[in-house]
């Protein structure tokens, strides 16, 4: 992977909370949840995958492994600060507000279109072997859903693997690579052993493709969490992947390109394979 070698990422922690300064074209049909059992492969000429499903004849065989992917942020959530900035429960007798808007890079590429492309072509790599992929918003032009939402959207199918994925956007000099987290300390069996299980190993899928563990966030790549309510309302293994920093040039050069995009994809899909064969 020569362009994730090149990248000299850096990181922040919970993502941002800017208001983004673009939208995606060409947006799939609206909807909160999605259920996927196979997506159609990207197409050399476009930047990013499509998100409708094909025909039933043309599904993969099922494995009976359900993943629900958790793109961050959204679209529409910088237009409507009223339903995002309400408080919803958060775990441990917390609440938070409902969403955020996320950030960007210093160009204008924001972390909502980021995990948005991303998870599509998760999506897609998974579905391929014919794993059942669940998303916790159709569209990257919506608002919300609220944390809260999102974790019942993977306790609700039942989920052999809830991933969430972001990315930050830290200015502090020198701060980079990505983490994973978890929620810690564990408020049920799932969250114990199965989801430490989970972060580790898309820990090891991202250090081994290349990708450089964070140098301020966590230990050794994984950050034990207990503010992140989507992680401590999860009944089912669960963990958020913070991909980088969009606010480092090289890192924000490779998250805007298609290529980058799709070896955060890769790397991250074999991870959640190898968890589910384990």
């Amino acid at each position: 992977m020569g362009l994730v070698l090149a990248i000299g990422l850096t990181l922040f922690t919970a993502c941002g909370v800017e208001t983004p300064a673009s939208s995606p074209s060409s947006p799939p049909p609206p909807g909160t949840t999605t259920v996927f059992t196979t997506l159609p492969r990207p197409s050399s000429t476009t930047s990013a995958p499509p998100s409708s499903a094909p025909s039933s004849s043309s599904r993969q065989p099922k494995t009976g492994k359900v993943v629900v992917l958790d793109p961050g942020h959204n679209g529409g959530n910088a237009g409507k600060p009223g339903e995002i900035n309400k408080q919803v429960p958060a775990g441990r007798g917390k609440t938070k507000p409902c969403n955020t808007t996320g950030t960007s890079t210093n160009s204008g590429y924001t972390e909502h279109a980021f995990t948005w492309d991303v998870s599509q072509r998760i999506s897609q790599a998974l579905a391929a072997k014919g794993i059942r992929v669940v998303l916790t918003r159709q569209s990257d032009t919506g608002v919300g859903p609220c944390v809260n939402e999102r974790a019942a959207i993977g306790n609700d199918a039942g989920a052999d693997a809830v991933v969430s994925i972001h990315a930050d956007g830290s200015n502090s000099a020198g701060a980079h690579g990505f983490h994973v987290a978890y929620s810690a300390p564990p408020l049920n069996a799932q969250q114990g052993e199965p989801s430490m299980r989970l972060a580790t190993a898309l820990r090891d899928g991202l250090r081994a493709g290349g990708f450089p563990i964070s140098t301020y966030l966590g230990s050794n790549g994984l950050a034990p969490r207990a503010d992140l309510g989507g992680l401590n309302l999860s009944t089912r293994p669960a963990a958020l992947v913070e991909c980088g920093n969009m606010r480092n040039a090289a890192e924000a050069a490779a998250m805007a390109s298609e290529e980058g995009r799709q070896q955060y994809a890769a790397v991250i899909a074999k991870a959640i394979e190898d968890y589910l064969a384990g």
